[in-house]
């Protein structure tokens, strides 16, 4: 689902903050949360792919799995590396304390591992100014950056894994009967690693923890 390019996945970097991310790319859709925003309180809910397995990049291993999330200071990081507009205006979307799923991409077996939360909104990425990170953008001016991060804090792992393929059945069931999932960006925009989720769409996967693998 995730797959590298400028963007992609989460990777370990710096002290300062110890970790990555990195997105994917693809076109917008304004889910009906996404749209619906005007309403002031409106919690939104997210979607953000990191990469559990090892894979090097510009001699840098990319790998960032829930583990590694829980195994940080304060269980907390920043979500840095994310090179694709779309998935950046996300990140900067983000409020303090919003949800987030924490999804395992582009390895053997892609799905939801676990529950994050948003601690600090979006502030430059330091690592697009870091020559030796794979990361690194020179066309980015530190007077005016290009890219965002925002920091996570794990929350809890999933009661059990919810596989990318249980997800996808989901999908292809509720699009013929309007069920939750019929709309969902992780099939409609699948190469985007940060993904806004509706209430729905949330509530309904969390609801699958409890039931037994489709």
């Amino acid at each position: 689902q995730k797959r590298k390019g400028p963007e992609g996945k989460r990777t370990k970097t710096k002290n300062e903050c110890e970790a990555s991310a990195k997105v994917e790319n693809s076109g917008l859709q304004e889910t009906s949360e996404a749209s619906e925003d005007c309403g002031k309180n409106l919690n939104r809910y997210w979607l953000m792919k990191s990469e559990p397995e090892s894979r090097l990049e510009k001699g840098v291993d990319v790998k960032f799995s829930i583990e590694d999330l829980k195994a940080q200071p304060k269980q907390t990081t920043c979500w840095d590396g994310v090179r694709n507009y779309q998935a950046r205006n996300f990140l900067r979307a983000m409020k303090l304390e919003e949800d987030a799923f924490f999804y395992h991409s582009n390895c053997r077996k892609p799905g939801i591992a676990g529950l994050m939360k948003i601690v600090k909104e979006a502030y430059p990425d330091h690592t697009q100014f870091e020559k030796n990170s794979p990361h690194y953008d020179p066309s980015s001016k530190e007077d005016n950056p290009k890219w965002s991060m925002v920091d996570v804090q794990f929350v809890r792992m999933m009661k059990r894994f919810i596989p990318l393929a249980e997800l996808k059945t989901h999908h292809q069931a509720h699009r013929a009967t309007g069920g939750p999932l019929k709309n969902m960006v992780l099939f409609t925009r699948q190469r985007l690693s940060v993904q806004p989720l509706t209430r729905e769409e949330f509530d309904f996967i969390l609801s699958l923890e409890e039931k037994e693998p489709s």
